[in-house]
C-alpha cells in the first residue's frame, strides 16, 4: 500500500465558504476529498447531492470520494458518477445486491467501495471484497460528525487487513468518524490506510503539518 491517505470531510467545513475550505485542503497536502451525502431517510441528516459535486469540481484536482449514506443508491450512482465522483461508496445495509452495484460503479468508470455501520461484522464482505477497492469502516453511527471514535471499531479494521493479506487483495481501508491526532495512529496500526477526518482537519491552525505527521505515521 502507499503512505496513508487523508480524505478531509466537507462535512466539518464552512458551508458558506467552500471554496476557501477547498483551497485549505489543496495546501495542506491532503489528496482525497470525503462528501458525505445523506438523504434524510438511511440516516436523519440531510447534507447535498450531485450540484456540489459540480460546483466543486472545477476548483480542484482532489480524489472526491463520495460517501452515500440513502436508501437506493443504485439510482443515483450516474449522477454522482456525471458530476465529477472519482469514487463512490455505498452502504452494504441499503442494499441486497452489493456485488452488482459495485460493477455498476466500476462500468462508470468510477472507483467502488462499500461502507458497514458500526454494528455490522466484517465478515459480511468476505465474498465481496474481491470487487471492491475501498472498505469503508463506520468507527461511529452515520449521519452526523463530530462523534467519539467507538474503539472496538478497530477490530473490523484489524479483520479486514486480515482478510486483505490472506486473499492477496489491494482494497484500501478507511475509517471514518472521530478520527483525530490522538486516534488515527491507532486505526492505523490496526491497517486503516485512508483516514476520513473532518473537525480534526478543519479545526487544525496546521492543516499541512497535521497531514504530514499522519502520512508519515
Amino acid at each position: 500500500m502507499n503512505k496513508t491517505i487523508v480524505s478531509a470531510s466537507i462535512l466539518s467545513a464552512d458551508f458558506s465558504e467552500f471554496g476557501k475550505s477547498i483551497a485549505e485542503i489543496d495546501a495542506s497536502g491532503a489528496t482525497w476529498l470525503h462528501l458525505d451525502v445523506m438523504d434524510g431517510s438511511f440516516v436523519q441528516n440531510l447534507t447535498f447531492g450531485p450540484a456540489l459535486f459540480r460546483a466543486l469540481r472545477s476548483r480542484t484536482k482532489l480524489f472526491f470520494d463520495a460517501h452515500l449514506m440513502i436508501v437506493n443508491p443504485e439510482n443515483h450512482i450516474k449522477e454522482f458518477a456525471e458530476a465529477g465522483a472519482n469514487g463512490i461508496t455505498f452502504h452494504f445495509e441499503a442494499h441486497n445486491d452489493p456485488i452488482k452495484l459495485l460493477k455498476g460503479i466500476k462500468d462508470l468508470g468510477v472507483s467502488p467501495g462499500i461502507s458497514i455501520k458500526p454494528e455490522t461484522p466484517a465478515s459480511v464482505l468476505a465474498d465481496i471484497l474481491p470487487n471492491i477497492d475501498l472498505v469503508l469502516v463506520m468507527t461511529v453511527p452515520p449521519g452526523y460528525g463530530g462523534q467519539k471514535l467507538i474503539p472496538e471499531c478497530l477490530e473490523k479494521v484489524k479483520k479486514l487487513a486480515e482478510m486483505r493479506d490472506s486473499a492477496g487483495l489491494s482494497f484500501r481501508i478507511a475509517v471514518d468518524g472521530g478520527i483525530n491526532e490522538d486516534t488515527a495512529p491507532l486505526a492505523i496500526e490496526a491497517g486503516a490506510d485512508v483516514l476520513v477526518m473532518g473537525y480534526a482537519f478543519f479545526g487544525s491552525s496546521d492543516k499541512k503539518g497535521l497531514v504530514s505527521r499522519l502520512q508519515s505515521t
